[in-house]
């Protein structure tokens, strides 16, 4: 779930150097050629922007430190979710490093999506050398279950993990999150289920190695799923998939973009012609991105945006809104105009890396409320932060 190397980039991009990619991005002054894409004219949509959590010190920092990048606590993989009136956001929450021991899930309310209650951990704390990672935010029979995979050691990747996906359970009684059942044994997803017309639900399933399968089911009970394969890790030469999504096309399809690990700096596109239980292979885009986390959603506008780092010369320093109104091909695209926050007292020192064009914006994650697009990322990999973007604005885009 880390970026590639720089040195790996170079070495793996000549496997793609005779591939036809795939056009799914369509600009107006750049069609189908993503190295002609000028970003620095590309339009900026504003907004309301506020933190959820604020960063805060690793334990082991000691006073009288240098205070240092590297000694701040993680935060990472935020979701969002409105339930009961108000917005939910939860986190993967780390002692310092990026999926280590002890790392925890927290959590946060809001009445409006701009003032955020102080954070608390929904999972606890495990013990080392175990650790949670979120994973979603997730409405089923109208109860909230928020999504975990635990593992065993340094990263959920590799050998000997013991990754499982369980859900925990809101209980508005005791206003408390309880462990409510194992989902899946080596199985990390990567955005909450999808309901299919059947009843059933469908997610993304990553096992320890980054094979990717699909998963089918849950109608019955949380633990009952089906696996159907979808490409292995060195399955399509060059390409190592990493967080795919998918969504439903108007034709009944599944479409799904992947993230490559492999040095593309592209996304990877497929297509499911029976609700997910078999897939096309894989294939190259030319819609670019930095080797990143991506999510999508449809609006009530009858368009569909997805929130990416649609600029790989600038790695994850920007973020970027795109717009597609078949499902398929996008058609626009537009910077985030994300504000610097305000300089947290006591980290005076370090503030220039938390500002605009310095700081990597990163894993976004967007629901859409009262006519308004909200978007949860994370910044720095240490601050969780939101941006509030009108719809009005997004419309203005396809004029």
């Amino acid at each position: 779930m880390k970026a590639l190397p720089f040195f790996c980039i170079l070495a793996f991009a000549p496997l793609f150097a005779g591939a036809k990619p795939l056009a799914i991005l369509h600009l107006p002054d750049s069609g189908t050629d993503p190295e002609a894409i000028n970003y620095d004219t590309l339009p900026k949509l504003e907004g309301e922007h506020a933190v959820i959590h604020p960063v805060a010190k690793s334990p082991g920092f000691t006073k009288g430190e240098k205070l240092e990048m590297n000694r701040m606590r993680l935060q990472l993989h935020n979701y969002l979710i409105r339930h009961d009136d108000q917005f939910w956001c939860i986190w993967s929450d780390g002692p310092q490093i990026e999926d280590w021991p002890t790392q925890e899930i927290k959590y946060s309310t809001s009445p409006d999506g701009l003032n955020w209650a102080t954070a608390k951990s929904l999972t606890g704390k495990p013990k080392d050398p175990h650790a949670f990672i979120a994973r979603g935010l997730w409405i089923r029979d109208g109860q909230l279950l928020a999504l975990a995979a635990h593992y065993k050691g340094k990263g959920a990747f590799g050998s000997n993990k013991e990754l499982k996906l369980k859900a925990y359970r809101w209980d508005t009684a005791s206003s408390a999150w309880k462990f409510e059942s194992l989902i899946y044994d080596n199985a990390i997803n990567n955005f909450p289920p999808q309901p299919l017309p059947n009843g059933d639900w469908i997610m993304t399933r990553r096992d320890a190695r980054f094979n990717v399968t699909i998963l089918i089911g849950g109608k019955a009970a949380l633990d009952e799923w089906s696996a159907y394969p979808v490409v292995r890790t060195g399955e399509v030469k060059g390409f190592r998939p990493d967080e795919p999504i998918f969504w439903q096309m108007p034709d009944k399809t599944l479409n799904a973009l992947f993230r490559d690990n492999g040095g593309s700096q592209r996304l990877f596109h497929s297509i499911s012609r029976d609700e997910g239980k078999t897939w096309d292979t894989p294939q190259l885009t030319n819609f670019p991105n930095s080797t990143s986390k991506i999510y999508s959603i449809a609006t009530s506008r009858g368009y569909r945006v997805m929130l990416s780092n649609a600029n790989p010369k600038l790695g994850r320093r920007q973020l970027y809104l795109s717009i597609s109104k078949d499902g398929k091909n996008f058609v626009r695209i537009a910077q985030l105009d994300v504000p610097a926050p305000e300089p947290r007292s006591g980290f005076e020192s370090i503030w220039k890396k938390f500002s605009k064009g310095i700081a990597s914006l990163q894993y976004p994650h967007v629901i859409e409320h009262d006519n308004s697009l909200w978007i949860a990322f994370s910044r720095n990999k240490l601050q969780t932060e939101i941006l509030k973007v009108s719809l009005d604005d997004v419309d203005e885009l396809l004029k």
